[in-house]
């Protein structure tokens, strides 16, 4: 891995807020002059913490201390979140929204800039109404075929409209690009959202879901694959959850179909 060293990490998710946000960090506390807070520009509000911590504190083996970052998540993505290597209940944080990310080389990076993009995607402000009341975005939502046969709930669905997790602020009228993984690693639909937060309770070993919403197909991307390389050229490094869609990488699309 190339991303291996502590410091290093700590310098990489600097370098990101600066890039990604126009996020420089804040210093607050004299006597912990490690731990620097990121925040929105516009709200001020947190979306992430870096902080040096004994390991003792964490429950991790060994002597010495540790560099994380505190990020804020999906309460409904928590839970898997959790299962994984390096990832830890919030320190000293809301424990149902918050996490900890070891940066000591146990989590990839790519999941590291996708739980950055999350953070930030769930801490921004929540009205991005337009005139009249209209709104509309634009999001990635990944799909992973090794626990749902995207093609075949699309296939056998004669409106075109199917149910699908929500874990994020989708609205209706908003546009979903389903990403669906490896193997196929490529954007392969577009649909519309046309009814969100409906109730939902399912549980199995892979999947989590409180709320589900209803997408109708608008374009099928089976020509020529929008693939994880060109998503990967316009700043997506990971889809690990919904996310917005780059208008860079929406222009592409459709120069590559053009609307119909």
């Amino acid at each position: 891995m190339e991303h291996i060293t502590t410091e290093s990490l700590r310098n990489d998710v600097l370098k990101l807020a600066q890039k990604q946000y126009g996020t420089a960090p804040d210093y607050l506390w004299m006597k912990d002059p490690k731990s620097a807070v990121l925040r929105h520009s516009d709200s001020k509000k947190w979306y992430a913490v870096l902080m040096e911590i004994p390991k003792k504190r964490l429950g991790l083996p060994g002597e010495g201390s540790v560099d994380i970052l505190n990020l804020k998540a999906d309460p409904i993505m928590s839970g898997s979140l959790l299962l994984q290597q390096g990832i830890l209940p919030g320190y000293n944080m809301h424990k149902g929204s918050w996490i900890t990310v070891l940066l000591d080389g146990t989590v990839e990076w790519d999941l590291i800039v996708s739980l950055l993009d999350m953070s930030f995607e769930t801490t921004a402000k929540k009205v991005r109404a337009k005139p009249m009341g209209v709104r509309s975005s634009n999001w990635i939502v990944p799909a992973n075929p090794k626990f749902y046969d995207i093609e075949k709930a699309v296939r056998e669905s004669p409106d075109g409209i199917f149910t699908w997790k929500q874990s994020n602020h989708i609205a209706v009228g908003d546009t979903v690009y389903l990403y669906v993984a490896s193997p196929v690693s490529a954007i392969r639909y577009q649909c519309r959202a046309v009814e969100v937060d409906i109730p939902c309770q399912y549980a199995d070993e892979n999947v989590r879901m409180s709320r589900v919403m209803r997408l109708q197909l608008l374009r099928r991307y089976d020509k020529e694959p929008v693939s994880f390389e060109l998503l990967k050229a316009h700043g997506v490094t990971a889809v690990r959850g919904p996310r917005n869609i780059p208008q860079s990488l929406i222009h592409e699309i459709e120069t590559m179909y053009p609307p119909m």
